[in-house]
């Protein structure tokens, strides 16, 4: 188990408008020194998120000692899995597209840079979360180190799922909503109050 004086290397997607501004939600209240460093994985042409991010980073280290260190976090762009209105024909294309540069980014870099994969991946929305989460699934298939995700389901799911939450339920090592209804079937799941 950890002490919580542990750093923890910690990865978060920012899946644009809403499902940025409840992951930001989620990262504010942590303690910015102990999560460190911090990966935030963006969509492809998704700049806003990246801002927000810069603001919330700049925010929470303005007036720590982290802030005098090396830059404690990093972003990488992936490609969408599926864009806004694209026909589900071509889907497959683009979603194979994201799933490869998530393999990158998961495996392939880190084994060539030596470097260190993150220890949590904190997911809350769209469709590309379930490359990302195929992408851990390369590496635990391989013996190789992996990320615990945690799938944090959208405030705005009050009485269903979201497709994304769906597919990823059985997936991802924790499932977190923020309504009980949602794990009123009794599968898989916890239900932690509203945490945004």
């Amino acid at each position: 188990r950890r002490r919580d004086s542990d750093n923890c290397r910690l990865a978060v997607f920012l899946g644009s408008g809403g499902h940025t501004s409840e992951a930001l939600s989620l990262l504010s209240a942590l303690d910015f020194a102990r999560y460190s460093p911090r990966t935030y994985f963006i969509s492809e042409g998704d700049t806003l998120s990246m801002r927000k991010a810069l603001e919330l980073e700049t925010l929470k280290t303005a007036d720590t000692a982290e802030s005098t260190r090396s830059t404690p976090y990093s972003f990488i762009i992936v490609p969408r899995a599926r864009h806004v209105h694209q026909s589900l024909l071509t889907t497959p294309f683009t979603a194979v597209f994201s799933l490869a540069a998530a393999v990158w980014h998961f495996t392939l870099a880190p084994i060539l840079r030596r470097a260190s994969v993150p220890e949590v991946l904190l997911l809350n929305g769209p469709g590309t979360c379930l490359v990302l989460c195929m992408a851990v699934y390369v590496n635990r298939i391989l013996g190789l180190s992996s990320p615990r995700m945690i799938y944090v389901e959208s405030f705005a799911r009050v009485r269903r799922l979201s497709l994304s939450g769906k597919l990823l339920r059985p997936l991802v090592d924790r499932f977190v909503v923020q309504w009980p209804d949602l794990i009123a079937d009794g599968k898989r799941g916890e239900y932690r109050g509203w945490l945004i």
